[in-house]
């Protein structure tokens, strides 16, 4: 078995952005900045020759390159219950469709479809039994965040493997946009 996601990698530019305001909530644990991405689908943890199947699939995903960029953050949850922090995707067509067509192609190697509604984003920090007037103050000290654009060319297949400090991904494969 083994954990796969499709993801847009960041520039060194905007990572050292983002790293930049991972500070002000004691609990939270901060994403180290190469796991740092734009997830487009989370397939989970998957047999090896469906694996296979699923990078055959990606590789006739098919689409132009375009631009997204950041903004905003916000956590998820809500009270003690809140689990992350996050930078904002700005909305756009262009990215929606490619998380759909890797939701396809997710189908066509035979995944059960996801049942969350497409969120965009950048998860910054995991927390555990934060206090939500810290997370409040920290979103509202970075609520302004908005990047440059940032030219997306291609998208990779990456896989996830715990380990004590946290999740290490690796690039298993990248896809060309044309």
């Amino acid at each position: 078995m083994i954990r796969l996601f499709a993801a847009l990698a960041l520039p060194p530019e905007i990572v050292a952005g983002l790293v930049r305001r991972q500070a002000g909530v004691d609990t939270a644990r901060w994403r180290p900045p190469e796991t740092l991405h734009v997830t487009l689908r989370f397939f989970g943890d998957i047999r090896e020759d469906v694996a296979r199947d699923l990078d055959d699939e990606l590789s006739t995903v098919a689409g132009a390159g375009f631009e997204i960029a950041l903004e905003g953050v916000g956590a998820f949850g809500e009270g003690r219950d809140i689990h992350a922090i996050w930078a904002g995707v700005t909305q756009s067509h262009a990215l929606n469709r490619l998380a759909r067509a890797c939701e396809m192609a997710a189908r066509r190697a035979g995944l059960k479809p996801e049942t969350r509604r497409y969120r965009p984003h950048v998860t910054l920090a995991y927390l555990r039994h934060a206090d939500p007037a810290e997370v409040a103050a920290w979103i509202q000290a970075n609520n302004l965040l908005k990047s440059p654009p940032v030219a997306i060319d291609r998208f990779g297949l990456y896989s996830s493997h715990p380990s004590k400090e946290g999740s290490i991904y690796r690039l298993e494969a990248e896809y060309p946009l044309s």
